[in-house]
This record gives structure tokens, sequence and C-alpha cells, in this order.
């Protein structure tokens, strides 16, 4: 029997409300794909819709929602990590979360593991102009370096002409090459995931 796993979505786009977004959009391509693999995406967790605190610590005080989003995501299997592309890097948002994620450096168990040990991490990335490959770049060094693991193609992305107008989530069909690679995103995460909770890090 195949055991079933859970993923926290988070979705790094700078508009707090609103009608979806394309990042919200790709995560739920994701979704559709992870759930052949019996991985249940969690509703997204807008980030910006919450009063997420700048800081490096896991509780910045009266206010912080920062702790109960971190609890629900350390309280899954998988990461879907859903950033838009601005000005060719993560967004502000995206950059926000990792710096927080850096408490996790000091937060280790008594065999040194951070508390993201043995959980998996993905991305989910959109935008109207290059850069996919350097927001990769970016979010993966720092998710792994603060102990999430990185599957193999674990990066769904979708770039529009450059100076275009077009936004992934107004696209009338979708690339086919999008489908194929959720595909393989989600059927390498959930393999990655099930692996890693049945027979975690030692540490």
């Amino acid at each position: 029997m195949v055991a079933p796993l859970t993923a926290t979505a988070i979705n790094c786009s700078l508009s707090a409300k609103g009608r979806e977004s394309s990042t919200d959009a790709m995560i739920a391509v994701l979704a559709e794909h992870f759930a052949e693999h019996d991985v249940e995406v969690l509703e997204p967790i807008r980030i910006a819709a919450h009063n997420v605190k700048w800081g490096v610590t896991s509780d910045e005080g009266d206010g912080d929602d920062w702790p109960k989003i971190r609890e629900q995501i350390l309280a899954s299997d998988i990461l879907i990590f859903g950033t838009p592309i601005w000005m060719g890097q993560p967004s502000s948002v995206a950059k926000l979360v990792l710096e927080r994620m850096d408490a996790f450096l000091d937060e280790t168990d008594e065999q040194g593991r951070m508390p993201s040990y043995s959980k998996v991490a993905v991305a989910a990335i959109v935008g109207n102009e290059d850069g996919a490959h350097h927001v990769c770049s970016q979010l993966f060094q720092s998710l792994n370096d603060t102990g999430w693991t990185i599957a193999a193609v674990a990066g769904c992305y979708w770039v529009g002409e450059a100076m275009g107008s077009v936004d992934f989530k107004d696209l009338e069909h979708r690339p086919r090459m999008i489908t194929k690679t959720a595909k393989m995103v989600a059927a390498n995460a959930a393999h990655l995931a099930r692996l890693l909770k049945q027979s975690p890090y030692p540490g």
C-alpha cells in the first residue's frame, strides 16, 4: 500500500489578495499531478495575506504569523514553493520566507538535524521575463542550506515573451512541456518523500 503524503504550498506573490494569480495557477498544475501519487496538497498559503515579520528567527514576537505557517509547512512531507519572477529574481516575499527559514540552522535535534530534514521541496515559478533558471538556483541553494531535500527535476516554471503582457493563468492552452515537467516534478518528489519518510536522515 502506498503511504499517503501531504504537501503545503506557499504562494509568494506580491499581492495579498485578489483574483487567482499565475503562481496559484502553477501550484494548481502541480497539485493536479501530485494527486496522481496520493499526495494531498493543502490549501495554498498566500504569504502576503499574513503578517509575516522580517527577521531570521522562528518567532519575531507579537502579531507574527510565521510561527503558525512554519508549523503547517513542517507538518507536511513536501513543500511547494511558489514565486513569481520580479526583475529576474524571486519575489521579495519569497526572500522573506527564505530568511525566516534561516532559523532552522539553530533548531537542530540531538542528531544535529534541522526541522526540515527528510522533507522535500519543489518550486512553482512563473513570470513574463526570463530568469526561471536563476530563480530556481537561488531557491534551491537556500532551501538546501536550511535542510530541505531537492528532488531530481524539482522546478516547474513558465516564462512568457520578453516584455509580454500575457500571464500564465490567462493562457488558452497549457503548454505541453509544462504538463510533462509537472508530471516529473510530482512523481520524483513523491517518490523521494516516501523514501525519506520511511527512512529519515540519520544525522
